[in-house]
């Protein structure tokens, strides 16, 4: 029987995380890189992908590619699994943490729902779930090849509830329908593939709740009186969710929703 050291042991593979330059998909890089894994960062900043990928490899010592790429370009995206797995010899994981996540003076967005334009929504929809169809379909031949494929999917609760519009009373956030619905595809989704791509490749996703990151004191407040661990999250949470699905401490777990929301879902 291995030891939880071996399980959790990613040296020798290789993960390709899109939004890997934002905060998030960063941290999760930062697990991965610590267990050994070699890293691409994927993300449409190409400055922050460099500086990304030369941090991850100046501290852990692995090999890293920086993949600047906009997730709406079909073609772009498609062609990603293909240049880490030549750069990094193979691919292993697949973490799609990028998001639309839009903007308040974005048009047709944090709007009334009457409001909501359908472009927009596509715009949403090409990143947050299309982009996940495409990149695991060009990714499958790689992830297949050693038996031990992992893909991990970023959704959120907004995935699985509906929203409290109270929330963001008196601010210039929202919470638009293609955000949620893009999530809650991208979750049901993770479950079809779960079933099709077994046993080679398992598919698991993490419905996230809200992190901290300088929103309105009002939303804050707000948000962590709903909350039964009485806070939000911040990105070092992920670490754990991220390594514990990449690698072998999941190897019978696939078509999975891990909630990581400090019980926001529970009540």
């Amino acid at each position: 029987m291995k030891t939880l050291r071996e399980l959790m042991d990613l040296g020798g593979r290789t993960a390709l995380i899109t939004g890997g330059a934002g905060h998030l998909g960063r941290a999760m890089g930062e697990a991965l890189a610590e267990l050994g894994c070699a890293v691409a960062v994927l993300d449409l900043d190409q400055a922050a992908c460099a500086r990304t990928a030369n941090d991850l490899k100046a501290r852990f010592g692995v090999e890293t590619l920086p993949l600047p790429c906009d997730l709406a370009d079909e073609r772009a995206t498609r062609s990603a699994p293909a240049l880490a797995a030549q750069a990094l010899g193979g691919l292993d994981i697949l973490i799609h943490s990028a998001a639309f996540v839009g903007t308040s003076d974005l048009e047709g967005w944090v709007v009334p729902f009457p409001e909501q334009s359908a472009e927009t929504w596509r715009r949403c929809m090409e990143v947050n779930l299309t982009s996940a169809f495409v990149l695991t379909q060009a990714a499958l031949p790689w992830l297949a090849a050693r038996g031990r494929g992992s893909v991990v999917n970023l959704a959120s609760i907004y995935g699985v509830a509906g929203p409290d519009l109270g929330l963001y009373q008196g601010t210039a956030m929202g919470n638009p329908a293609a955000y949620a619905a893009s999530k809650g595809g991208l979750i049901q989704l993770t479950r079809w593939l779960a079933t099709v791509l077994a046993p080679k490749v398992r598919v698991n996703s993490i419905t996230l709740g809200g992190i901290e990151r300088g929103q309105p004191a009002a939303f804050q407040a707000r948000y962590v009186a709903r909350t039964p661990l009485k806070r939000m999250g911040v990105e070092e949470d992920i670490k754990g969710a991220a390594a514990y699905l990449a690698s072998d401490l999941s190897a019978y777990l696939t078509g999975h929703n891990l909630v990581l929301d400090g019980g926001w879902t529970a009540w």
